[in-house]
């Protein structure tokens, strides 16, 4: 009992306890744990879809996973998992109404489609922050086809945030990186979703331009276009013309969306317009101009609206912008169409970007694949750490250093992904070969320690200067590491970030909190 109180009253071992506690309580967002919670999590809200016209916000960036809100109820039926809500909105009708309750407060939610709007998954049990490799989603890596600055780059990464967040997607992280060469990248993750539309919009440019006669009237983004309607009462199927059957058997379905130009813009069609003749229309009646307008999207021509003549030399803010998909069937035509809609929406919203990107790697895992990779990481972290507990009672088999050397590398474990969740970073892959890293150097410096406090030269010197010794062969291969990892922060586009940051994070509470307090106790458990 004496040997207890003064280890728990050695200032070492009470930064450690606080530290562990501290991790803890940032982990679990409070003392209650939350392994055993059941539920869904909004993990995005699309603009302007159901959810959204309903007031359902999409969740911060910043919000810590257990924070975000979660689905208790769809309909009156409690909502357990992901694969339920998907299930209940697979059996919704259009123009249905949907009463949803939530951790924030209840809504009701009109179905213009038979997608809502949300992206959800399986409640978190803690604020951990899982990376694709093990809950799934899409990593692009992308490169600047020319030279340019940093400032162009960061004005580029801007640009593509702004284009994932039309999708309401929360779970991105898009930021720019160099490798040791001094090249530039864009990297792009995007966790727990695999849409092709968002891979699309990544490499593309995007420069949306409108002609008459070979003349632009306007681009894309805020300079020229001060409003781009994404509601349901001034976007979606084209009421006039709706969807046809085409001869080969397929659908073609038309959308239309309004827009608003800029004073400057509808003055640049007003004197294009005005030199144009007044013909008279085909089948439909009416009467239009001798040319009409040309879209180009990436200086590729994506469709032509005639122009009525009543609009000859009119300086109009408001227009309409029309295109069409196509499928095997009405609804999948409908689909297609709806999604051309939002792409070309979103690149006239963003405008196009200062720099063409090329897709240098991409890598998708589903979610699926994400489960199974975290199980078997968490059974090969079982085997490891049952390994190393072997071979440290074989080496010393005594209790009285086994278990607290085994604590001592299970607590190093707690502040890094304490210090994960703090920091809002994502657990993947490489952060886990990074504390597979931090433990096995961990053993190292343990056994460095030990041996160095109970046998060799130094078993006539006092404890004080035993441990001395031992901590001062610790740090010094501490910092040998420590600068062997500092090239792997740049090295591979950043791609082997999180392996080198986990790694140093790790190694550093080791060595300053943990590896300190194991000598004292371990000083205290060997007295006589």
């Amino acid at each position: 009992m004496n040997k207890l109180k003064k280890i728990f009253t050695n200032w070492r071992v009470l930064m450690l306890v606080f530290f562990l506690l501290f991790s803890y309580l940032v982990l679990n967002g409070g003392l209650v744990p939350h392994f055993w919670d059941e539920g869904v999590t909004i993990r995005s809200v699309e603009q302007n879809s159901s959810a959204a016209l309903a007031g359902i916000q999409p969740p911060s960036p910043k919000q810590t996973p257990l924070l975000k809100e979660k689905i208790l109820s769809f309909n009156g039926v409690s909502v357990t998992s992901a694969a339920d809500y998907y299930a209940l909105e697979e059996k919704l009708s259009q123009n249905s109404t949907v009463v949803m309750q939530t951790t924030k407060g209840r809504y009701t939610l009109i179905a213009q489609s038979l997608d809502l709007g949300m992206r959800v998954y399986d409640s978190p049990t803690s604020n951990l922050r899982k990376g694709l490799d093990l809950e799934g989603g899409t990593r692009v890596l992308l490169r600047p086809t020319e030279s340019v600055s940093k400032d162009t780059l960061e004005l580029t990464t801007a640009n593509l945030r702004e284009r994932l967040n039309v999708y309401g997607l929360s779970d991105i992280v898009v930021r720019s990186a160099t490798d040791l060469s001094g090249k530039y990248f864009v990297q792009v993750e995007i966790a727990g979703v695999t849409e092709d539309e968002v891979k699309e919009l990544l490499s593309k440019q995007g420069k949306f331009e409108a002609k008459i006669s070979n003349e632009t009237v306007f681009f894309g983004g805020k300079k020229d276009i001060t409003y781009v309607c994404r509601t349901a009462e001034c976007s979606g199927i084209d009421p006039n013309q709706g969807c046809g059957k085409a001869t080969d058997g397929s659908y073609n379905c038309r959308f239309s969306f309004a827009i608003s130009l800029s004073q400057e813009a509808a003055d640049r069609q007003a004197s294009l317009t005005n030199k144009l003749t007044v013909v008279s229309g085909s089948t439909q009646g009416g009467s239009y101009l001798s040319e009409g307008i040309y879209l180009y999207l990436d200086d590729k021509e994506v469709d032509f609206l005639n122009i009525g003549s009543e609009l000859k030399g009119r300086a109009t803010t408001d227009i309409q912008i029309s295109g069409s998909g196509s499928g095997r069937t009405q609804q999948e035509a409908m689909s297609d169409a709806l999604l051309n809609m939002k792409k070309l929406q979103t690149i006239i919203v963003t405008g196009s970007l200062p720099v063409k990107l090329d897709i240098v790697k991409l890598d998708t895992i589903s979610p699926t694949l994400g489960k199974e990779f975290l199980y078997n990481v968490f059974f090969v972290g079982i085997l490891a750490l049952l390994a190393v507990s072997g071979v440290v009672a074989v080496r010393y088999r005594k209790l009285k250093i086994i278990i607290p050397m085994i604590l001592t590398l299970l607590s190093e474990i707690v502040l890094i992904l304490g210090f994960s969740a703090l920091i809002k970073t994502n657990l993947d892959l490489a952060a886990i070969a990074g504390i597979i890293i931090v433990i096995g150097s961990g053993v190292n410096h343990l056994i460095i320690i030990t041996d160095g406090a109970l046998t060799g030269e130094s078993a006539q010197l006092d404890w004080k200067t035993k441990i001395k010794n031992a901590m001062s062969i610790v740090f010094g291969a501490y910092l040998v590491n420590f600068a062997g990892l500092i090239p792997l922060w740049f090295a591979g586009a950043g791609l082997l970030k999180g392996f080198a940051l986990t790694t140093i994070v790790g190694a550093s509470l080791g060595v300053l909190i943990a590896r300190p307090a194991y000598a004292v106790i371990l000083k205290f458990l060997m007295e006589e």
